[in-house]
């Protein structure tokens, strides 16, 4: 071990920068400049911008308080009944109330039906819907939008709670800017105490989603709203024909709106509490689910933004593309830049990988305390995650990539999003017949 550190030392210190380069090539050109300094600059732009801006900000909130339009929340679930009692007691806390409640019962197997019955009449609730046989998620949340009176509808997840003034956050961005059609929640992770799993995730919900949203938001490529907060024009939903069936209506919504010419923002102080998995073998689970994704959605049913035609628009195409580049293609890239270590680097590739784990862990911790910076809602100290950063390379460079790659491979070559168990079979034979 000793001899091991003293040639990583001795490599370190003559190493040289033409050399440097060329063994660190991947992390220099793709994920220092992208996720480093990129990042860093659009989030300086978007502090400044939001420190002489704060005025416009004033307006809007007002204008909404002026208006006060009714908002409709729908909740879509299985098996929620103990998430949707209180959901519905922390709802009555928001500081903006002019919202109806419609909860969608899909299918439960469990006391839901009871429980959404005695909320509706306790008045806690304002409908209580029931499918008798599970349709999906989107096929719950389209049921809900039937009945839905309001200006806005906000999607949200049972099992989730919200800050105060969370409802009111995500619905200023409609009153501050122009040509808005959905607005997203920052989704936080709950339980970030409760396993190693679950700090990981925290910091990549703090890192990586709620920081690469604000990100994408400003750069106007912002592709997905969460499912489990998120805001809508009615009109909007109503011209799409609401969610299509399958999983994935997250995105796909998302770029629907997109694609009809509308912005799409997000809204950083309208904060959601998650719970995420505990355990690997979940995560993995629903990671392979998420990816899956990319290739249904961006390479298969929305690949037309990527061409010219009569509504393209380059905001879309880079979107995309930048997706596509940093999830897909930069993703086989790295397995050639292992191969190009292993096979030319050969004679230095315990040198190699040691110092590759030592950069990557010091840039994951400058990351993590300047984005501190930029993220006004934490659930912990910067100090409590900080001994965990260091497993972020395995994390992020080998667990989540991997998965990511097992995704790929399987809905490339087999379709596999359509044979998920988090949809109903017969919704799913339907949407891959529709090719949805």
């Amino acid at each position: 071990m000793q001899d091991y550190l003293d040639n990583l030392i001795t490599y370190i210190f003559n190493i040289g920068t033409d050399r440097f380069v060329r063994v660190f090539w991947f992390f220099i050109i793709f994920e220092g400049v992208r996720y480093y300094i990129i990042d860093m600059f659009v989030l300086l732009c978007w502090k400044i911008k939001g420190y002489f801006q704060r005025d416009k900000f004033v307006v809007a909130k007002k204008s909404l308080w002026k208006e006060q339009p009714l908002i409709s929340i729908i909740i879509p679930g299985k098996n929620e009944g103990e998430h949707i009692y209180k959901l519905a007691i922390s709802l009555k806390e928001q500081t903006y109330q002019n919202f109806e409640i419609i909860v969608i019962d899909d299918g439960s197997d469990d006391l839901t039906p009871i429980i959404g019955a005695n909320l509706k009449n306790l008045g806690y609730i304002n409908m209580f819907i029931r499918n008798e046989v599970r349709g999906g998620k989107a096929s719950a949340a389209n049921l809900g939008m039937r009945y839905a009176k309001g200006k806005y509808i906000i999607h949200l997840d049972a099992d989730c709670s919200y800050d105060r003034d969370a409802i009111e956050n995500i619905l200023i961005p409609f009153y501050r800017y122009e040509n808005i059609g959905a607005v997203g929640g920052n989704v936080q992770v709950r339980n970030y105490d409760k396993s190693i799993c679950t700090r990981l995730q925290a910091i990549e919900y703090a890192n990586s989603i709620s920081i690469g949203r604000i990100v994408n938001s400003e750069l106007g490529i912002l592709r997905i709203i969460s499912g489990a907060f998120g805001a809508f024009r009615r009109d909007i939903l109503d011209r799409l024909g609401s969610w299509d069936i399958g999983p994935g209506l997250d995105g796909d919504i998302t770029v629907k709106i997109r694609k009809l010419g509308y912005r799409i923002k997000f809204a950083p102080d309208a904060v959601c509490q998650t719970s995420v998995p505990d355990t690997f073998t979940k995560l993995k689970k629903q990671r392979l689910r998420w990816d899956k994704s990319l290739i249904r959605f961006r390479v298969r049913k929305h690949k037309d933004v990527m061409f010219p035609n009569k509504n393209f628009r380059f905001s879309n195409f880079f979107s995309f593309a930048e997706n596509i580049t940093y999830n897909l293609i930069l993703n086989a890239k790295w397995y050639v830049y292992i191969m190009d270590i292993i096979f030319n680097i050969t004679s230095m590739i315990q040198i190699v990988f040691g110092l590759n784990i030592i950069i990557y862990t010091i840039s994951n911790i400058l990351k993590y305390i300047l984005f501190s910076m930029f993220r006004s809602r934490k659930n912990a100290p910067i100090t409590y995650f900080i001994p965990y950063l260091p497993l972020m390379v395995i994390y992020y460079g080998y667990f989540l990539r991997i998965v990511r790659t097992r995704a790929y491979l399987q809905e490339i070559f087999f379709r596999a999003s359509y044979d998920d168990s988090w949809n109903p079979q017969k919704s799913s034979k339907y949407a891959k017949l529709l090719r949805i």
